[in-house]
């Protein structure tokens, strides 16, 4: 049964399940009716954090763009258009053993394609969620479903996993930000064109 999570609660990932190594961290998503006569594109990242909450360089940015980390930590399973359908909208596999020491922290993020072109934001979107899956047993651990909270916002940081000691945990953040992916970039330190 995996621990369903509110926002701003903390559990620990790997005290819990010892020999934790390779987890699957799925985000999905809907969309209401709407009428923009554009595709919804939602797009999962992950930012790969030092102590001070900024990527060491553009490498630690993981996403449609990079798919896959340089120490085979964190690679994306690749790029959804549309969100159809049930289940997962994109994928983002984590090897815990393989993160590099410098890198503290993992934040998830979920962004709006285009969302200004497209007069799109999170407030049309419903039942997101992000859950972290054992990958070798493929039971679910954690699951943290976001609830209706947003109404302009085009980029939200869904959660992240931490360093602690020698344990990972994870924090359910679902903070909004307004300026897409570009916010959210500046925010973590990477440098945008």
């Amino acid at each position: 049964m995996p621990i369903s999570l509110t926002k701003g609660q903390k559990v620990d990932l790997t005290k819990g399940n010892p020999g934790l190594k390779k987890i699957m961290v799925g985000l999905g998503w809907d969309v209401n009716q709407y009428d923009s006569g554009a595709d919804f594109d939602l797009d999962a990242a992950a930012f790969m954090l030092g102590e001070n909450g900024k990527c060491p360089t553009e490498k630690e940015f993981i996403f449609y763009g990079t798919l896959e980390h340089t120490s085979g930590a964190v690679k994306h399973m690749g790029d959804n258009l549309t969100g159809e359908g049930e289940g997962d909208d994109e994928q983002i596999e984590v090897d815990l053993s393989k993160i590099p020491a410098n890198v503290a922290k993992i934040a998830f993020t979920v962004t709006i394609y285009d969302a200004d072109v497209r007069r799109q934001n999170f407030g049309q979107v419903s039942n997101a969620f992000i859950r972290i899956v054992d990958e070798v047993t493929g039971q679910e651990l954690i699951r943290y479903d976001l609830g209706e909270d947003f109404s302009i916002e085009t980029a939200v940081v869904v959660g992240e996993l931490y360093r602690n000691n020698e344990a990972w945990k994870f924090n359910a953040i679902g903070s909004g930000f307004q300026g897409g992916l570009a916010a959210l970039c500046a925010h973590y330190g990477i440098e945008v064109a």
